[in-house]
């Protein structure tokens, strides 16, 4: 084969797609770098909020700010009123969330979300729920009322306890308990005292996730760049019609 008839690639100029490039790789590693920067300033606000919750009393969290998955610690006792959250399943099996109100030793008293317990066979069936008695000091993170986003089902007048309910607003609750706090409290994990599954997901998006969407995008930008170059080369030789365009 002649020299001629040898193709080879070489640098050919495409203003499209050098333009097309030079809009979205910088876009992409900006994203990529805004990411990382929001990691650091969540990393820094579960610092912060880990440490008051270590040195600040309950009543002093409840004045400054009951933001959704801040870490709260409560050292108190559990009352008698329990609400069973209906219609709640895990891994297909219904059950019941059991809600129940905490009164800690300083500061206004709480409901908190002890996790989840399977439902018995028949309707006319209540779960046995056991409310363990004396102090004791709880780990656990803000959460919202459970109240649905469209239709606020308010629980049926019952004197009995535990009570069950498809929803407990923050004025039901208040109806039974008006010194509550606009905020809930989840447990932190299965092994607390009084604690059923307590298995749920994260309240607030940490750092180890906008890390990933970091890596995302700076591979994004990295696909690009590489993707431009490759297409940039082009065959050329007498067998090549497009060289030019």
């Amino acid at each position: 084969m002649s020299d001629t008839q040898r193709k080879h690639r070489q640098w050919q100029f495409d203003w499209r797609l050098l333009v097309f490039s030079g809009v979205f790789l910088p876009v992409l590693i900006s994203l990529g770098v805004w990411q990382l920067n929001r990691a650091a300033e969540k990393q820094v606000l579960l610092d912060q909020w880990q440490q008051e919750a270590e040195n600040l009393a309950w009543q002093d969290i409840v004045a400054r700010d009951l933001t959704n998955g801040r870490p709260v610690t409560l050292t108190g006792l559990y009352g008698n009123r329990t609400w069973l959250l209906d219609n709640r399943t895990r891994d297909g099996v219904p059950g019941y969330e059991v809600l129940t109100e905490f009164r800690p030793l300083e500061g206004p008293p709480v409901v908190v979300n002890r996790g989840w317990v399977q439902a018995p066979r028949t309707r006319d069936q209540l779960p046995e729920v056991d409310t363990p008695e004396g102090i004791f000091t709880l780990e656990g993170r803000i959460s919202d009322y459970p109240v649905p986003p469209v239709l606020m089902d308010q629980p049926a007048a019952d004197e009995q306890w535990p009570r069950r309910v498809q929803s407990l607003s923050e004025q039901a609750a208040r109806q039974e308990i008006p010194e509550l706090p606009g905020q809930i409290v989840r447990l932190s994990g299965g092994r607390q005292a009084g604690a059923y599954r307590a298995d749920w997901e994260p309240d607030l998006m940490g750092p180890q996730t906008h890390y990933g969407y970091a890596t995302q995008w700076f591979a994004l930008a990295v696909a690009l760049t590489i993707l431009t170059v490759v297409a940039s080369y082009r065959k050329t030789g007498t067998n090549n019609d497009n060289d030019n365009g």
